[in-house]
């Protein structure tokens, strides 16, 4: 303790203290620090899908995320690999007895349609997808995108919630937990399972986890409305009115014996909703009122039911976008139906596989895109289009299907924000890992934040002594695909 009575080395000392205050002031200010303090959505338990001001100024209101279950392939559909081509039926250099996921991998096998250059950016995109493939224009792909799981539970858990393991928040939930809706009739996170079921992990992909629950997402879709929303035909509309004035006042009544109530107040709110959404979501479900021309669009009444189904749940994620729903989730492929048959898991028979899945998928979901363009929505929605992780390069030893590729796929996004025609990063030759401008599912995340007017560093919930975020302590924004 001496030296701090020595008067030169306590005046230095305090010098040099005073100037890491300093410091730490100027870097707080510009934004450099880290541990900056969290931006806590201030919330009123009795309207918590009230709309809240973004961060800093927007370029997105809304998300539409379309995601893949299954693992669709890259290498078949967005990115092109002229050496696939040429080295057809060959071992992949340098990869030895390569063994992945499911066991052993073969040679190179050639995308199974061929590709051709798209719209005036001349984008090479394979035959899979032809409708899809119209619009390349439109379309931002990020070709090296990375996830840190080979097993679809964890990696859907992955692009779904930011974490391997179970028990996080949606991105639809954290996106609904800091803005609020701009409708109040209507859940602010709607999610649209496929008609035959729903991905691996269920309804994790809209678990509002530790978030308050106001925020989980609600699942529904066009051939399954949300049930229980129906009055019972014995109950006038006379009746019904009535008792719902009656509760009211009650609800009123209790609130004011017990002020500060925030639970209260929440389940109240709950109930509201609840009853505000018998009349509302049974309109979104009603496609009735749609024209010809916009059903045939979609695929509506095709005769294959799956794609009839799907295209239905298209056109009802267009009308809760329209009416301002924040955040919309639509899945295509379900586990239900076991390994690669009703999903992109193409292990097997992955040329029989895709023929039955990509007619499902392509159609509906360009009517979608081109439905939300022609009306002017892509201003204010931004569109991400994502699956859990790639495939391989090569088929699997003794089988006719790529394995489970996480070291490199693509994703892609369209909308408000993003440049249009871009392509970020790239895979290797043979597109089996990324090498350049390598990407996250965190750095995903991010942007989506970014682009919503987000800080994807300072948007965090104290839980459990830690204050969590969607992108955990990852994550940077892809800012050379911001417009």
């Amino acid at each position: 303790m001496n030296h701090l009575l020595h008067r030169r080395q306590f005046l230095g000392q305090s010098v040099s203290g005073l100037s890491s205050l300093a410091l730490a002031s100027l870097l707080r200010d510009d934004g450099l620090l880290a541990n900056e303090a969290p931006l806590r959505p201030q919330i009123d338990p009795a309207r918590p899908y009230a709309p809240r001001p973004a961060h800093f100024a927007p370029r997105a209101k809304q998300v539409l995320m379309i995601f893949c279950s299954g693992a669709l392939s890259h290498v078949d559909t967005w990115d092109y690999k002229p050496e696939l081509f040429k080295r057809h039926n060959q071992p992949m250099p340098g990869a030895g007895n390569l063994i992945t996921f499911q066991g052993e991998q073969g040679n190179l096998i050639k995308p199974i349609r061929d590709f051709k250059p798209r719209g005036q950016s001349g984008k090479m995109i394979s035959d899979l997808l032809p409708n899809l493939a119209e619009l390349a224009d439109d379309m931002c792909f990020i070709h090296s995108m990375t996830a840190k799981s080979n097993t679809h539970g964890p990696a859907e858990n992955q692009m779904g919630t930011g974490f391997i393991l179970d028990g996080f928040p949606s991105c639809g939930a954290w996106v609904s937990y800091a803005l609020g809706s701009e409708n109040q009739n209507l859940p602010a996170f709607v999610a649209i399972p496929d008609p035959r079921g729903v991905p691996q992990i269920g309804p994790r992909h809209w678990s509002s986890a530790f978030l308050p629950a106001a925020f989980q997402g609600t699942a529904f879709n066009a051939q399954k409305p949300i049930p229980n929303l129906a009055t019972p035909a014995q109950f006038s509309p006379a009746a019904e009115q009535a008792t719902r004035d009656l509760l009211r006042r009650l609800n009123d009544a209790h609130l004011e014996r017990n002020p500060g109530d925030s639970d209260l107040a929440a389940r109240i709110s709950a109930y509201e909703l609840a009853a505000r959404m018998q009349l509302a979501a049974a309109e979104i479900s009603d496609l009735r009122g749609e024209s010809a021309a916009t059903r045939t669009l979609y695929g509506t009444e095709d005769s294959n039911s799956n794609k009839a189904g799907f295209a239905k749940n298209c056109l009802m994620a267009r009308r809760l976008l329209e009416q301002g729903v924040r955040f919309v989730q639509l899945f295509n492929g379900s586990y239900a139906m076991g390994e690669g048959v009703g999903n992109w898991d193409g292990h097997k028979t992955i040329h029989q596989q895709y023929a039955v899945h990509a007619p499902i998928l392509d159609q509906p979901c360009a009517a979608l895109l081109r439905d939300l363009k022609a009306r002017g929505m892509l201003r204010d929605t931004l569109v991400a289009f994502v699956t859990e992780f790639g495939r391989m390069p090569t088929f699997q030893k003794g089988a006719n299907g790529r394995d489970h590729n996480p070291k490199g796929f693509t994703v892609w996004l369209m909308g408000a924000g993003v440049k249009p025609a871009t392509s970020h990063g790239a895979t290797d030759e043979f597109g089996y890992q990324a090498v350049e401008k390598v990407s996250t599912i965190y750095d995903l995340h991010a942007t989506l934040l970014h682009l919503l007017g987000l800080n994807h560093e300072r948007l965090s919930f104290y839980n459990n002594g830690i204050e969590r975020r969607l992108t955990d302590v990852h994550g940077h924004v892809l800012k050379d695909i911001v417009a």
